[in-house]
């Protein structure tokens, strides 16, 4: 009987995804998300399950010949070096649908609480007591604003769905996105300078690539409307934290909401955590317990999958199953 596939998940997840693969792997869990640690950890594995810390990189594919298999353990993939994966015949699973809804009802929860000054106010009330504080944190309503929401896939489009509940007007700014497609979710599609000039708020839910990275700087921020709300659940790169700090700091934007960083963990000296105006959060958008199980059970079930020989739900790189240079293991192998 052959051995059982071994897998290396680098950060906890729900329990319903790893008894999914205790039933077929043998589950190893790795002691640190340094590089250092996961490219030793991973050379005799068959599997890595890696969620938002530590990278999968060229360097650990390589030297991780039994290796047929990345589950990333959410959506972005800026942490797997794709192209290495692909080169060296390695399918890389994702879990595009599992966090759409959580992450979309907490851009809504940012965007409520920068506007109506949720945490100012619970911050004024917990540490000084101040009831006077309810005259002087005036916010402002959602409802009849412009939203400008850049990126309009999974996530974007159910943003737009909720807004819509708020009669917010909604302006779409995605190259990828038709026009039809625009309307069908009740936006406008325009460019994106026109988008940040005329959206009382701009929320971002694009992935991380070398298009996307600093695609709102300081030329951005000059052209949004004074008093505007960035909101941004996506990826920390995507926003040019410095320029965003000086538009916040010179009052050309009323706050910001952020669950993402440039660097994560994010650096106690880093000024936004300073500002009164902005709303933060540790990367946990898709942190609700449904989700959360629904990613665990989803990146499980498709790792096992490409174990078996089996298509998975959701490549990455789906070019892969067909020249795949690793020899999957035979079906059987993997119960």
């Amino acid at each position: 009987m052959a051995p059982r596939p071994r897998i290396l998940v680098t950060e906890k997840i729900d329990e319903a995804g790893i008894r999914i693969l205790e039933q077929a792997c043998e589950v190893e869990w790795a002691s640190s998300t340094s590089q250092e640690v996961l490219e030793k950890e991973s050379r005799d594995k068959d599997a890595i399950v890696i969620r938002a810390l530590g990278a999968v990189t060229e360097a650990l594919i390589a030297n991780a010949p039994r290796l047929k298999a990345v589950g990333r353990h959410g959506v972005g993939v800026d942490n797997v070096d794709v192209r290495a994966a692909t080169k060296h015949g390695v399918i890389v699973v994702y879990t595009p649908e599992a966090n759409a809804e959580a992450v979309a009802d907490y851009t809504v929860g940012l965007m409520i609480a920068v506007a109506r000054r949720l945490v100012e106010a619970d911050r004024e009330l917990r540490t000084k007591g101040d009831w006077k504080a309810r005259y002087e944190l005036i916010g402002s309503d959602l409802h009849g604003k412009t939203l400008g929401i850049i990126g309009l896939g999974r996530i974007g489009v159910r943003v737009a769905r909720r807004a819509r509940g708020f009669d917010m007007s909604l302006l779409a700014y995605d190259p990828y996105v038709t026009q039809a497609a625009a309307a069908q979710a009740g936006a406008r599609l325009v460019d994106l300078d026109t988008l940040i000039g005329n959206s009382d708020m701009v929320t971002v839910h694009v992935p991380l690539t070398e298009e996307t990275r600093h695609l709102l700087g300081k030329r951005q921020f000059s052209l949004m409307k004074r008093g505007a709300i960035l909101i941004n659940a996506s990826r920390g790169g995507v926003v040019d934290e410095q320029a965003l700090a000086e538009a916040l700091s010179s009052g050309r934007l009323a706050g910001a909401g952020l669950d993402v960083f440039e660097k994560e963990p994010v650096s106690s000296m880093n000024p936004l955590l300073s500002m009164r105006n902005v709303v933060l959060s540790p990367h946990m958008a898709s942190h609700s317990r449904e989700s959360l199980r629904e990613m665990a059970v989803t990146v499980a079930e498709d790792v096992l999958r490409v174990l078996r020989g089996e298509r998975p739900r959701y490549p990455f790189n789906p070019e892969v199953l067909k020249t795949q240079t690793r020899a999957a293991i035979r079906p059987g192998d993997v119960p």
